[in-house]
């Protein structure tokens, strides 16, 4: 097959690499994976993949060899590589620790920018990760069968501004209120952490000193937006029936996303999820 025809998938965890390999499957396109030791699902090795090579996070110069080596002249990126990992399990191969020393700042759009430099300087073009998934992408409007509430309204708009500014400094993308008090925001531990961590919050606020019912509300919204310069190749903002389990735990109501810049990946089944546990979901 010509290279044209072939496409590198570096796959992280969860579902989206498997939807990028399905559908890249289904448009003729020969798919060779660079599976991450410490992130992709060990699945992956039975989704019918042209060939699946496992590499750690620090191997970027593997990473070229098996490209080349297989032909990839263009590829993506598909699944979450937590921050934290960059700091901990991260042994940096040569190229890759050069790399790291040239950055001014060592967040996801500026590291994962950087890779991308890298591969294209080796003939290896990155290309946006939801081309082939636009119809995951969610669309505006109310996605479930309740509409956010007056006071989520007013969460939702705060939210929003309060993680505008967040994700312009790429720290996070997901911010969580509770009429209108910022309860928690997301920086390196991820989506899920994040609501968990707002659900202890509040569970903690929920008496007072003397034993009191506290006077702020527990329900909680959670906001999730794009940066305001959003690269599609990487670090896409992602929602699935996982937020909306977390959601529930953390005794959250609401979720508000940016539509066409959001991947619903379990689709029904999330807002199925969603409608049973009473939770607003919409997109604006």
């Amino acid at each position: 097959m010509d290279s044209g025809r072939k496409l590198g998938l570096i796959a992280g965890n969860g579902k989206f690499p498997f939807l990028v390999l399905d559908a890249a499957r289904a448009q003729g396109l020969e798919v060779v994976v660079a599976a991450i030791r410490e992130e992709t699902f060990p699945e992956i090795e039975s989704k019918g993949a042209a060939a699946v090579h496992w590499l750690s996070l620090g191997e970027l110069s593997k990473l070229i060899d098996t490209f080349k080596a297989a032909g990839v002249t263009r590829a993506v990126m598909a699944g979450q590589v937590k921050h934290k990992q960059i700091f901990s399990a991260i042994k940096p191969d040569w190229r890759l620790a050069k790399l790291l020393l040239s950055l001014g700042t060592r967040n996801a759009d500026s590291l994962l920018g950087a890779v991308a430099k890298v591969l294209a300087d080796e003939g290896i073009m990155l290309e946006n990760s939801t081309a082939l998934l636009e119809p995951l992408l969610a669309k505006t409007g109310v996605l479930t069968k309740r509409a956010p509430s007056a006071q989520e309204r007013k969460d939702i708009e705060y939210g929003r501004s309060v993680g505008r500014r967040l994700a312009e400094y790429d720290i996070g993308q997901t911010v969580v209120i509770a009429e209108a008090a910022c309860v928690a925001v997301e920086a390196m531990e991820g989506t899920d952490a994040t609501i968990e961590r707002a659900g202890e919050l509040m569970r903690s606020l929920a008496l007072g000193p003397e034993g009191e019912t506290s006077t702020l509300s527990r329900a909680l919204t959670v906001v999730k937006v794009a940066k305001p310069a959003q690269d599609m190749r990487f670090d896409v903002p992602v929602i699935g029936v996982k937020t909306i389990e977390t959601m529930v735990r953390a005794g959250a109501s609401c979720l508000a996303m940016d539509a066409g810049r959001c991947l619903l990946l379990d689709g029904e089944v999330m807002t199925r999820a969603a409608d049973g546990a009473g939770i607003a979901v919409c997109a604006e």
